[in-house]
């Protein structure tokens, strides 16, 4: 018996949307909430866009966006596509050669506003090129680059000013009898996003990109993604995300799952369940939360982990995780494993030993998913 089936005000009841495939990563349906995150990296420059992609889809990176901005990068994008575990998605403003060479270059997707790229024959060219190498779109609609005569009509970026080019550029390729898109309706402002974002998913069946655009650095831009993303996937709607940061792609990676964690929508890695600290603790809380994240970030089984300070809250929170650890007095604290107490162990050798039970639960835990896959 699922969790959700006994406590039904945990369930969140996702917007039926039409799936479509970005490479061999679902979107849409009943896939999974996807995590996507972009290269910083100059694209011309093959060696280091592929390290960073590598590091990304080493993070959880479903799926990796590139720029390409020019025919170098174009060129540069088949090598790259070539090295990348992940799909990659191609991204495209204006120049509609660019989204034809990126479909050949083998993109699994083309990040494009079909209306901004020319007439209508050379918008049946990058449809052609797409539908030619299996390459899906993303309508890519941003309230900081919205058509002149939107913004002439409504005077200033408005989710109905939004909605009405994200509905414009889908008739052009419905129009064309191309429907394997999705579509995101960004903005930097959290309230226009999330309303442009609640009228897309009432105007279409499309997928939907959750983002919120130029969020922002680390600390900021995590708070305003885990506010914005955070209500509209508790409302039902996305079907994948792009957490955008002015940091390490790895990090928007991290806080993407973090945030889908947090909702019970995706589960990868060790979730710590742990403590502010305060006088009471018996170990230095924050200093042995900092170490176990980084020794644990190999874990990618998904599981959970509870470090408290002291027994206030420590054994109810260590009855709900996999492994818990509570601290007591006298230099040592008290072992959970599976919700019960098991053993007392030292401080100072609490963090190899957790980490030792974390791996050994965590062996467990994908051994018994891989036998329930095999009896299936």
């Amino acid at each position: 018996m699922s969790l959700n089936s006994v406590r039904p005000w945990r369930n969140i009841y996702r917007r039926k949307s039409r799936k479509i495939y970005v490479g061999n990563v679902p979107v849409g349906g009943d896939a999974p909430i996807s995590v996507q995150t972009m290269t910083n990296t100059l694209t011309t420059d093959a060696s280091a866009t592929i390290l960073q992609v590598l590091a990304a889809t080493e993070a959880g990176a479903d799926i990796v966006r590139v720029s390409v901005p020019d025919e170098d990068s174009a060129k540069a994008l088949r090598n790259i596509v070539k090295e990348s575990p992940v799909p990659i998605v191609a991204d495209i403003h204006f120049h509609y050669k660019r989204g034809i060479e990126a479909a050949e270059a083998g993109a699994a997707c083309l990040r494009i506003n079909p209306g901004n790229i020319g007439n209508k024959e050379r918008v049946r060219e990058v449809i052609k090129a797409a539908r030619d190498h299996n390459c899906s779109m993303r309508i890519g609609v941003n309230a900081g680059s919205l058509e002149k005569h939107l913004l002439e009509k409504y005077g200033e970026p408005c989710p109905e000013a939004m909605l009405e080019s994200g509905l414009d550029h889908i008739k052009i390729l419905q129009d064309n009898d191309f429907h394997e898109f999705k579509i995101s309706v960004k903005a930097s402002d959290v309230f226009l996003a999330a309303a442009a974002y609640q009228a897309l998913a009432d105007a279409t069946d499309a997928p939907i990109h959750l983002g919120i655009t130029e969020a922002g650095g680390l600390t900021s831009g995590t708070i305003k993604s885990a506010i914005g993303l955070g209500n509209l996937l508790w409302m039902g709607i996305g079907d994948t995300i792009r957490v955008s940061l002015s940091a390490d792609p790895v990090e928007e990676v991290k806080v993407g799952y973090e945030i889908l964690k947090s909702l019970g929508l995706r589960h990868r890695g060790v979730n710590i369940i742990s403590c502010p600290s305060c006088a009471r603790q018996g170990f230095d809380v924050i200093k042995t939360v900092e170490t176990l994240e980084q020794r644990l970030e190999h874990i990618k089984t998904p599981m959970s982990l509870s470090i408290i300070g002291c027994v206030v809250n420590g054994p109810g929170e260590a009855l709900m995780t996999d492994v818990g650890f509570t601290g007591g007095g006298a230099g040592h604290g008290m072992v959970y494993w599976a919700g019960k107490q098991d053993h007392r162990i030292d401080n100072e050798k609490m963090v190899e030993h957790i980490v030792e039970l974390v791996e050994k639960k965590a062996e467990e835990l994908q051994s018994t998913e891989t036998q329930v896959d095999a009896a299936e």
